[in-house]
């Protein structure tokens, strides 16, 4: 019998946190559920990281997954922004880690060459093999389908792990 392992894949932002939960058996990859929490910009930031933390726990109490898995943060130019965002990510692997869940951590490129074989696949490309490899997503903002795309690299790359440790 195969095991089957719920993944819950986070797309970090302040304004925006991408969620998509997907479930692995065998080979065979299917969509549950996908969506974006968000913060409210007028807000001080330390109230707007209470609202991520306190939207992701209900993200893992309605869709309680195994296993979760986080894109990595890019640095950019402006350090303000960097900075915020590494705090809302922040939010993205302490949530999942207050729950007993392990968590996964995914660069961009790895996530996208995963996906779609491309590390500097472009987000139509993406998406186009977000809809091949699970038909029935429904993700109606990019965060959200980044956040599945993550959730299928985690499920490819947990197999590729798990190979490894046996030899």
């Amino acid at each position: 019998m195969t095991e089957r392992v719920r993944i819950l894949g986070l797309d970090p932002g302040l304004r925006n946190t991408g969620w998509g939960v997907i479930t692995v058996e065998g080979t065979k990859l299917s969509y549950v559920a996908c969506g974006v929490v968000t913060s409210d910009g007028d807000l001080d930031l330390a109230l707007r990281l209470k609202q991520l933390h306190d939207r992701l726990t209900d993200v893992i109490r309605t869709w309680t997954p195994d296993e979760v898995s986080v894109e990595e943060t890019f640095v950019n130019k402006d350090a303000q922004a960097t900075l915020k965002l590494g705090q809302a990510r922040a939010m993205s692997l302490l949530v999942p880690a207050l729950h007993g869940l392990p968590v996964a951590e995914y660069g961009a490129n790895q996530v996208k060459k995963t996906v779609v074989g491309v590390g500097h696949a472009d987000k139509n490309q993406v998406q186009a093999m977000i809809k091949i490899l699970l038909p029935k997503a429904d993700f109606k903002k990019a965060d959200a389908a980044d956040a599945l795309a993550i959730a299928i690299a985690h499920a490819h790359q947990r197999k590729a792990r798990a190979l490894a440790a046996m030899y």
